[in-house]
Parts: structure tokens; C-alpha cells; sequence
């Protein structure tokens, strides 16, 4: 085999299963299992790629400037999450960046920006790009102000359904305050309070970069599947133990059902919020239909999940397929599009 590049693969292992039992599970909810990693890996070498597979741990950088010192690496392949804090996903970026190795994904600050919903919103607000109605709670006591029930409560700064319970979504002002306390209390962070908008609900995956940033298939999400009283949402439950890979029905539809006009309307205010948020390479945004059907930017992924088995039913990967792009493709159409972007020359 032709060896193309060296790519050095970033990650964080999950190392705990997704559970209701234990209730500090969903505290590795963003990582990744072993298996996922080593499919990773292997999907990567199938391209024709060296991996050397580096945890990103406290001792990253060291590990990082050792292989750029030995001139080892020619690029990074990011999954990292981050350990702790409020721009933990930016770490790994920009030790990159101070050591001058390019990467696959967005940089330090989209990665910052995406991970605090707030913010988010506030960029899409400002390029009028549709999001609910919102309000960030720094503690239980604070005034509601002009936010209509039903609501939607989050940690402000989580991603994977994390914090994302299925009894987010609250009717009056007493279940709001307990949801609220919940939240702060348990992720040491602020509450995100959103207008629950009730519409079919969809998620985007896009490849490339500016103009060159090409959508694929979208998928609506199917709830037909989750208890008889559940809320209609992603939630932790949804996502982690209630689709277990048994389930008889397909909590995915992919390609969705959807008209030219509607898909066009989910396919623009997807690539709008991807180029002004600052993306790079790919990325994955959730979006749901308001009473008016108009598609709102629910949640940025900028760094979207990538799970291999197809019983788990991750997100990117199940939109490529619908391309008809096997995984080893999708990564190796992601490395080749960072590539080009860093002037890498990938035979």
C-alpha cells in the first residue's frame, strides 16, 4: 500500500455506558467508545492513510509537538471533545494552532461559539437566521420575561443530548424553576431556556467549505418509536437508551419526505447558519419547524458524531450512506476537503 499522508487521530474515550441508573453517565455522553474509535481508524487506513492514534488527555500537546518535532504528522483528524470547560472543544484546536499542524473541522472559536447555545443564537439572531425564543437562566429565581409555554430547558453549553432529558419540555412555571435548579446544580453551568417549537423536527449534514459546502440527504427524525408519553424530542433517552439498536422502527427517515421548496428552505438555513458561525469542513444542524412551518437552526454540531455501526444510528454517517457514500468514503471525503483547504496535497 501507498501510504498518502500521516494523520494523527484525536479523541476522547467514553468510559462510561449510556444508562438511566446511573445518573453521572451522561457525563461522557460527547465521547467516544473504543469500538467507535477503532472504526474510526480502520476507516481512515482504508483510504490509504498511517494513523497514529492519540488521546487527547492532559498530555496532548507534549504528544502533538513530539510528532510534529519527528515530522511525523501531516495532518490531524479532530474528534476531541474537550475535558472540561466552557470552550473544551476549542482546546485541542488551538494547541494545533500554536504548534502550526492543520486539522480536519472548525477552528478554536467556531468550536467555542457553537458549544454555548447562547452565543449561537445571539450570531444567528444577528444575520436573521430563524432560532426560537430564548432566555438564559443563571439561577431558579429569575424572571420568565415575555417567553410563552411550553418551554424547553438545556444546559447551556452541552452537546449529544447531554443534560437533554425527556422531561425538558415544561408546561408552567413550577416544573420551569425545578428543571432550571436541575440543570444548574448538576452541569455547574446556566440554564437555556427555549420556546418549544412543536414542529417536525430534522437534521443536516454538510460537506466542504464557503460555496463549495455541500448538503446532504436530510434526515427527518421519526418519534413514532418513543414511549406513548415522551416528548417529542431528541433527548438523552431517545438518543442513548430508547433506540438501543433493537427497536422495530426507524427513529430515522432518510432521505425525508419533502417537498422541492421545503427541502430548499432547510437546505439554505443550514448552509446560511454553516458559513456565518464559521465552519469548516463538516458539520451537522438540527432544525425544527416552527407553527408556521419555517425551518429554525435548533442546535449547531461542528463537531458531529460519527459512530460507524450502522445499528447505532449516527447522524452524519446515515446521511452519507443515503448519497451513496460508504463510511470509509465520508472520511475520506472530509480529510480531502481539510486537505485542500490547508494546501495539503493528497494524491
Amino acid at each position: 500500500m501507498v501510504v498518502l499522508i500521516n494523520i494523527a487521530f484525536l479523541y476522547n474515550v467514553k468510559k462510561v455506558a449510556p444508562s438511566l441508573e446511573n445518573p453521572e453517565a451522561d457525563i461522557y455522553a460527547e465521547f467516544d467508545s473504543p469500538e467507535t474509535i477503532a472504526g474510526i481508524r480502520k476507516a481512515i487506513e482504508a483510504n490509504n492513510h498511517k494513523v497514529i492514534c492519540v488521546e487527547a488527555d492532559e498530555y496532548a500537546y507534549h504528544k502533538l509537538k513530539e510528532l510534529k518535532d519527528n515530522k511525523k504528522v501531516d495532518l490531524v483528524f479532530n474528534i476531541a471533545e474537550g475535558l472540561r470547560g466552557e470552550s473544551r472543544e476549542s482546546h485541542i484546536p488551538a494547541m494545533l494552532e500554536m504548534l502550526g499542524i492543520p486539522y480536519t473541522g472548525s477552528g478554536p472559536l467556531t468550536l467555542a461559539v457553537t458549544l454555548d447555545k447562547a452565543r449561537t443564537k445571539e450570531i444567528l439572531n444577528h444575520y436573521n437566521i430563524p432560532n426560537a425564543k430564548f432566555k438564559v437562566f443563571n439561577s431558579e429565581k429569575e424572571q420568565l420575561g415575555d417567553l410563552k409555554f411550553p418551554l424547553i430547558i438545556k444546559p447551556l453549553a452541552e452537546g449529544s443530548s447531554k443534560g437533554i432529558k425527556d422531561d425538558c419540555v415544561v408546561y408552567d412555571e413550577k416544573k420551569l424553576k425545578k428543571k432550571v435548579s436541575e440543570i444548574i446544580k448538576k452541569y455547574k453551568q446556566p440554564a437555556l431556556v427555549e420556546e418549544f417549537l412543536d414542529g417536525r423536527e430534522f437534521t443536516v449534514g454538510i460537506i466542504g467549505n464557503g460555496k463549495e459546502a455541500k448538503v446532504l440527504p436530510i434526515i427527518e427524525l421519526n418519534f413514532d418509536f418513543l414511549p406513548k408519553n415522551a416528548a417529542k424530542i431528541d433527548s438523552y433517552e431517545a438518543k442513548w437508551i430508547w433506540d438501543d439498536g433493537t427497536s422495530k422502527i426507524d427513529p430515522l427517515i432518510c432521505p425525508a419526505k419533502l417537498d422541492k421548496n421545503t427541502k430548499k428552505a432547510i437546505e439554505d438555513v443550514a448552509l446560511k447558519a454553516f458559513n456565518v458561525l464559521g465552519c469548516k469542513d463538516w458539520a451537522r444542524l438540527d432544525i425544527r419547524f416552527d407553527k408556521d412551518n419555517q425551518p429554525n437552526i435548533i442546535e449547531v454540531n461542528s463537531l458531529p458524531g460519527i459512530i460507524p455501526d450502522p445499528k447505532e444510528n449516527s447522524r452524519l454517517p446515515r446521511a452519507a450512506y443515503a448519497a451513496g457514500m460508504s463510511y470509509e468514503e465520508l472520511l475520506g471525503k472530509v480529510i480531502d476537503v481539510a486537505g485542500k483547504r490547508h494546501s495539503i496535497n493528497i494524491k
